[in-house]
């Protein structure tokens, strides 16, 4: 039995249509019925799943605070004030993370945007460093990392790089590219009728287990279990 309604995406794209207050109150129990208790249930569902890449990383049900990401926008230092996100986002995170910035495992739910991403997305400045430090340590163990997650042609690297090397880093380093990296996640990219089946724990574990060498690399680098 599918986990996540059809009408999910259809929810999301009419509060596109309609970011305001009133409209979202107004259909609050739509959202509710669409949104956020089948994605809840997911994560539900996906805890045994979870536990068997690695038992550290945690399935939060509950409501605020937990795995699912708030609907709402902080626009304090936004020049766009609509109030609320027009996607929906699932991140597990390790025991030890208690923000974005930890290796984790992500699902993006939005109209005609839908992936994971798996790693660490802008991490401090100390994890920063000591990644880039284990990068050019071990330049040939993080390669077969790199190789050994890409090697299915469903995950690729993402996110966002300097245009310059990093202080104390050579621009001729064979790992420069890697290097110059603010961000290490692995982005894989689906299409609605992926998650909408009755196949939504596995689609979804089949991405983070491919991806699950990166996670246990960033882990080891950054001093927390696996």
């Amino acid at each position: 039995m599918a986990i996540l309604p059809d009408d999910l995406f259809e929810f999301l794209a009419d509060l596109a249509d309609n970011n305001e207050r009133a409209w979202f109150k107004a259909n609050q129990e739509r959202f509710e019925a669409s949104v956020r208790e089948p994605t809840l249930q997911f994560v539900r569902e996906f805890e045994g799943p979870l536990r068997a890449i690695s038992s550290h990383y945690v399935a939060d049900d509950r409501k605020v605070g937990g795995s699912i990401f708030r609907i709402f926008r902080d626009v304090r230092f936004s020049k766009d004030k609509s109030p609320y996100k027009t996607h929906t986002g699932i991140q597990f995170r390790h025991e030890a993370g208690k923000d974005a910035h930890a290796p984790g495992f992500y699902l993006h739910l939005a109209p005609n945007e839908v992936f994971v991403g798996i790693g660490v997305w802008r991490p401090a400045r100390e994890q920063l460093a000591a990644i880039r430090k284990a990068i050019a340590a071990d330049t040939a163990g993080w390669n077969a990392v790199k190789s050994q997650v890409l090697a299915s042609g469903r995950l690729r690297l993402g996110g966002e790089s300097l245009s310059r090397p990093p202080r104390g880093f050579e621009k001729d380093h064979p790992a420069i590219e890697d290097l110059r990296r603010k961000d290490f996640i692995l982005v894989g990219d689906m299409v609605e009728a992926d998650v909408l089946g009755d196949d939504l724990c596995h689609t979804v574990g089949e991405h983070f287990r491919e991806a699950a060498p990166l996670v246990a690399w960033l882990c080891e680098v950054l001093g927390l279990p696996f």
